[in-house]
């Protein structure tokens, strides 16, 4: 293997973006040779989102009522359709829907039907799997394996850690800013040279600093760091969104660059005072909606290429509670778009707010599985052999056939 040669220059190159632990994560660049394209961003929003008031079924007689007190006035959302409309925060996802290129899935849900709760919810979101912990990988990551050994370097965590969707038998990268930035140059220098004989961090060394350059070697120092409040899933603030947005965008447009991401975003579990125009769900919608907007400007022409979907661990149910908040419930809805994206629509089997159409009396019934949208992003969109999504990344999964017809092909 050739070596690789750090320069002091291209040490000093990316200050103000890497910290001392990330270059040792093991992190790694795909190469031009990659097995695909194509750009896949999986948004994973913790908490639980109220997907009622981000896309409101205002042409549903029983909303407002059903509501009693929470439901969104007319004021407050654009008609997407004659029946659905989105949240006012959602300006540029709006936008991408007016251009066909978003398409909100509203009745979207995991299997997962226990106690509602957050941990084993967010599981089954990530495993695939049918039970919480069931399956001890993620399915993204069983995704990357069906590459062979060029899936390596594909995958990229956003965040202080790996979620456990991207964990598995193949190896990720892991990327987050650092409030902390580069250690000194001396001590770059210093590391390059303890390593010159160990190619495995020596490599992780170089390719470390690769991506942060990549992300943006001028990424506002370490007071622009501190504005992301530690860099992992706190991305409410919309500032902190736009930042990571922006470098995530940059480092999979490059062609050395992993063509996959995942990125989390928490908050969303609104018990309390969750607001309709304005409060906690709006402001985590304008940060989402921010980091929408800036993803797609960041891709550039790679835009064209790219899937994004965001998606929860379950619902809010559907009446306001003593709190004038909402409590944990079933279906919610997801946002898809990219340039990839057949959009232009709301895809929605919609079971209705009516009492006698609840699930258990107080929750939005999910008509949509989640693994229905996943598998039409792998098969359709990253190339995968469909019978090898259905056997290894969904497995007991064959009732849920993936949907038709949202990918551009």
């Amino acid at each position: 293997m050739k070596d690789f040669i750090l320069s002091r220059r291209k040490l000093l190159k990316g200050a103000g973006c890497l910290a001392a632990a990330t270059m040792f994560s093991g992190i790694s660049v795909a190469f031009a040779d990659a097995p695909v394209d194509e750009r896949f961003i999986f948004i994973i929003l913790r908490g639980a989102m109220d997907g009622l008031n981000a896309i409101p079924p205002y042409g549903d007689t029983a909303y407002q009522p059903a509501r009693n007190g929470l439901a969104l006035t007319s004021a407050d959302y654009t008609p997407l359709d004659n029946f659905f409309g989105a949240h006012n925060n959602l300006s540029a996802f709006t936008a991408m829907y007016r251009a066909g290129e978003a398409a909100p899935i509203q009745a979207i849900a995991t299997p997962y039907r226990g106690e509602r709760s957050h941990f084993d919810a967010q599981n089954v979101l990530e495993s695939g799997g049918v039970q919480p912990h069931g399956i001890n990988s993620g399915w993204l990551n069983r995704a990357l394996a069906l590459y062979g050994a060029k899936g390596n370097d594909l995958g990229l965590a956003v965040g202080q850690t790996i979620p456990l969707t991207l964990q598995g038998k193949v190896a990720v990268g892991t990327w987050a800013p650092s409030a902390q930035g580069l250690p000194d140059d001396t001590m770059l220098l210093a590391l390059d040279k303890l390593y010159q004989r160990d190619m495995l961090f020596h490599t992780a060394l170089a390719q470390a600093v690769d991506v942060h350059n990549i992300a943006d070697p001028d990424m506002g120092g370490k007071e622009g760091m501190k504005k992301m409040g530690g860099g992992g899933k706190n991305l409410q603030n919309k500032d902190a969104m736009a930042m990571t947005a922006a470098a995530v965008g940059k480092i999979l447009s490059d062609p050395r660059g992993p063509r996959i991401a995942t990125i989390e975003i928490g908050g969303w579990d609104t018990h309390a005072q969750q607001g309709t125009d304005k409060g906690p769900l709006a402001n985590n919608l304008a940060a989402l909606d921010t980091g929408f907007g800036t993803l797609k400007d960041a891709l550039g022409e790679h835009w064209k290429k790219t899937v994004v979907l965001a998606a929860t661990e379950f619902g809010r149910t559907v009446a306001q509670n003593g709190t004038a908040g909402t409590d944990h419930g079933t279906a919610s809805c997801a946002f898809l778009l990219g340039g990839a994206v057949n959009g232009g629509r709301v895809i929605a089997q919609w079971p209705g707010l009516g009492g006698n159409n609840l699930y258990q009396n107080r929750d939005l019934a999910p008509t949509t599985d989640l693994r229905q949208v996943a598998k039409a992003v792998l098969a359709d969109h990253l190339h995968l052999d469909q019978a090898a999504v259905e056997q290894s990344v969904f497995p007991d999964s064959s009732d849920h056939r993936r949907l038709e017809g949202i990918i551009r092909v």
